[in-house]
């Protein structure tokens, strides 16, 4: 599987605009190459390096969806309307829906983690990434992965 960005390029910079100095909207993103046999695709997005980069101390999560169509292949910028049956989980900040790079210090790297599993996941209500990731376990059938990397001010 592989999973792109039009706004920024594999390891590159994160536009301003889908950050917390911007309007903090979701970045497009496409994915394509899905396996035959799945029912499902999961997208987790996180910053590992929450506080500071040059001492880590937890993994800070921006954005959870689970149950996105595999019919589909993207997801708009700024996405208002999630695909039919599509789910939304919690981020670090208690809410649903995307949370842009807002880093306190350095610069910080976005993990966008899409997974495709054999499985359509009940309803979890709004979990939080490790309810989410417990309930992927043992049904994870490929994984793709795009990191941008956005600093304040930069």
């Amino acid at each position: 599987m592989q999973l792109t960005s039009s706004a920024f390029a594999p390891d590159g910079a994160i536009p301003r605009l889908y950050t917390c100095e911007g309007r903090n909207v979701s970045p497009p993103l496409a994915w394509s190459g899905v396996p035959d046999g799945a029912a499902s695709l999961v997208l987790i997005v996180d910053d590992p390096d929450a506080p500071d980069p040059a001492a880590p101390r937890m993994t800070w999560v921006h954005w959870v969806l689970y149950n996105l169509p595999v019919a589909g292949s993207e997801l708009a910028e700024a996405v208002r309307e999630l695909p039919a049956g599509t789910r939304e989980g919690l981020n670090d900040w208690k809410r649903a829906g995307y949370g842009g790079p807002c880093p306190p210090i350095g610069r910080h790297r976005y993990f966008h983690k899409l997974y495709a599993l054999d499985v359509a996941l009940p309803d979890l209500g709004s979990p939080d990434k490790k309810a989410l990731e417990q309930a992927m376990r043992g049904h994870v059938l490929a994984e793709a992965q795009l990191i941008g990397t956005y600093q304040k001010g930069a």
